[in-house]
C-alpha cells in the first residue's frame, strides 16, 4: 500500500469533545477511527465494543480512538444529534464521535475514504498517514498486531516540504542506524 495522508474528517458536529477534531489534532499518536451507524448490527455487536477495548487498553498519549457516525441509510431514524447522543450514552461511548457531513447520497468523509459501508475500521499513523482500512470485523489479534507495529515506529515529524524525516520512507520509519 502506498502511503497517503489520511483525508480530512468533514463533520457537522461532535460529541464527547469541546471542539471539532481533525487528523492533524492527533499528530504524534496513532489514531483509530471506527466509522459506524447506530442501526448497523455489525457496528453494535463488533466494531464499537472493539474500539472501546482499544481505548481502555492503550495509553492516551500514544493512541487515540474516535468514532465517525457516517449515515448512508435510514436518515430519519438515526440522522439527528439527539439520537446519536442517546445512543452514545446508552452504549457508554466516551471517546469523541464526529457526525459525517451529508452531501448528496453518501456522507463526505465516507466518500473521501472510499468506504464500502459500516463498520469500517481506519488506522492512521503518528504522521497522519492512512495505514490500515477494513470494511467489516477485524480480529482482535490482527488489530493488536497492527497497532503494536505502529506504536513501535518512532514518531518522525515531516519537514516543511512534506518529506518524511531521516530514516523514513513510504514503507515506514526505522530507528537510526538501521537504514
Amino acid at each position: 500500500m502506498t502511503l497517503r495522508p489520511a483525508p480530512a474528517l468533514v463533520t457537522t458536529d461532535w460529541l464527547n469533545t469541546e471542539k471539532p477534531l481533525d487528523i492533524p489534532d492527533f499528530k504524534g499518536r496513532v489514531l483509530v477511527i471506527e466509522a459506524f451507524q447506530m442501526l448497523c448490527p455489525g457496528c453494535v455487536a463488533n466494531g464499537l465494543p472493539q474500539v472501546k477495548r482499544v481505548a481502555q487498553v492503550f495509553p492516551d498519549d500514544q493512541l487515540a480512538v474516535i468514532g465517525l457516525h457516517t449515515v448512508f441509510e435510514h436518515h430519519e431514524a438515526q440522522g439527528t444529534r439527539a439520537a446519536l447522543s442517546a445512543f452514545a450514552h446508552e452504549y457508554r461511548l466516551t471517546f469523541p464521535i464526529g457526525i459525517d457531513r451529508q452531501e448528496g447520497r453518501l456522507p463526505v468523509t465516507m466518500t473521501a475514504y472510499e468506504m464500502q459501508g459500516t463498520p469500517t475500521l481506519i488506522v492512521v499513523d503518528r504522521n497522519g498517514f492512512l495505514r490500515f482500512q477494513h470494511f467489516g470485523h477485524v480480529e482482535d489479534l490482527v488489530l493488536g498486531s497492527i497497532l503494536g507495529s505502529l506504536l513501535a515506529e518512532p514518531f518522525a515529524p515531516l519537514n516543511a516540504g512534506n518529506v518524511p524525516a531521516e530514516g523514513c520512507d513510504d514503507s515506514g520509519c526505522a530507528p537510526r542506524g538501521t537504514v
